[in-house]
């Protein structure tokens, strides 16, 4: 049996239905209302979608349609001005674009389902340079905080609208859009969303561009072809530790907002898959990535720096620095071998004392030169 359309928007909520009378809801006049009853009944409604360039306004368009032509014409103007940088993975070109797609739909429908109508203001939709601002009138509801943004259960403002929105698949069905709008950006090899402005007046979210991680999004794309999709949780990880080279314990729990027992257990996984290795103990754990991911990623030498080196190796390194440059000091040792400044100040005098090198000055001030050989 074929429903009619009054029966589809009774359960969508749209329409609030007494015998013949058809009343529309909150939600159904943001979704399909006119554009005059939008005006007569519901004047905070306005969305604004502007470019700005070098401190210039290029585009500034203003709508006051309903949500769903809105986000239409919106995401024609994004699909017209987003680039992709691209690279070659076997037989495909795999483009990775400045901003991922699904996440900046999911920015822009959340900004619309849960801004505040009671209040005066836009949302707004801005492209800069660097990175896409979306904001929209009215603080996080009740519950929802900058630091349980990521597992606060989802809490709509606008239940009607939120509902409608899922139904007829404008945004996740499960109601975790805001993993789609990080996962999008960790996946393309580009800096997590920034909430960190948002205040009690308004929700910002912020974008970042720039160029792109391409070995990052590489080696993504390359897990998922080998059955390993990487969650959430774990893009949070592996970006941290290639931006930041490591990753404890309670870095990892302040970025997946989640406590120490599912925290340790993904990190724990990652390690088993190979992908992270862990020194040390306890407190003192820490993890970067493993050889063959620093190799994938173009960072073999960072993972030689991150473990450390024989004492062979420090001392050829120490040798190739004074060849290269005539002399080292113990902060030059210490920066080029990973080492503190005590412990480059013993290798130094080791070596000293073994003749390799000759101590010139005393104190902070002193350095260490080449040998020169005499000949009898």
């Amino acid at each position: 049996m074929e429903l009619s359309d009054l029966e589809i928007a009774k359960a969508l909520g749209l329409v609030q239905a007494d015998g013949e009378a058809r009343n529309p809801t909150v939600a159904g006049l943001l979704l399909l209302g006119k554009e005059q009853s939008l005006n007569q009944h519901l004047p905070t409604h306005e969305v604004a979608f502007q470019v700005l360039r070098h401190g210039k306004v290029e585009v500034n368009d203003f709508f006051r349609a309903p949500l769903v032509k809105i986000s239409e014409m919106i995401y024609e103007r994004f699909r017209a001005r987003v680039q992709e940088q691209e690279f070659i993975l076997g037989m495909l070109r795999v483009g990775i674009p400045d901003y991922g797609h699904p996440s900046f739909r999911e920015a822009v429908h959340n900004a619309l389902i849960h801004r505040d109508y009671s209040r005066l203001g836009t949302v707004h939709i801005q492209w800069y340079e660097d990175r896409i601002e979306v904001s929209n009138p009215g603080g996080f509801v009740e519950g929802v905080r900058l630091d349980n943004l990521l597992t606060v259960p989802p809490t709509p403002r606008n239940p009607r609208l939120a509902d409608a929105f899922k139904r007829i698949g404008l945004v996740e069905r499960t109601g975790r859009g805001i993993d789609t709008i990080f996962e999008g950006q960790l996946r393309n090899g580009r800096p997590a969303p920034d909430y960190s402005r948002s205040n009690d007046a308004a929700v910002i979210i912020v974008l970042p561009s720039g160029s792109a991680n391409l070995d990052f999004a590489r080696f993504v794309i390359e897990q998922e072809q080998a059955g390993r999709r990487l969650g959430l949780d774990d893009l949070l990880i592996l970006n941290e530790i290639q931006r930041e080279r490591r990753i404890d314990l309670a870095r990892a729990m302040e970025l997946t907002q989640k406590p120490t027992a599912p925290v340790r257990s993904s990190l724990e996984h990652l390690v088993e898959l190979g992908l992270i290795d862990a020194r040390g103990e306890k407190k003192a754990r820490v993890y970067h990535f493993s050889p063959a991911v620093y190799r994938a990623l173009g960072l073999s030498s960072a993972y030689v720096r991150m473990r450390g080196f024989e004492p062979i190796q420090v001392e050829a390194m120490v040798t190739q620095f004074v060849q290269a440059h005539g002399k080292i000091t113990r902060a030059e040792a210490a920066e080029l071998c990973h080492l503190s400044e005590p412990q480059a100040y013993r290798l130094l005098k080791e070596m000293s004392g073994r003749g390799m090198l000759k101590q010139v000055g005393r104190g902070r001030g002193s350095y260490y030169e080449r040998v020169e050989k005499t000949h009898g």
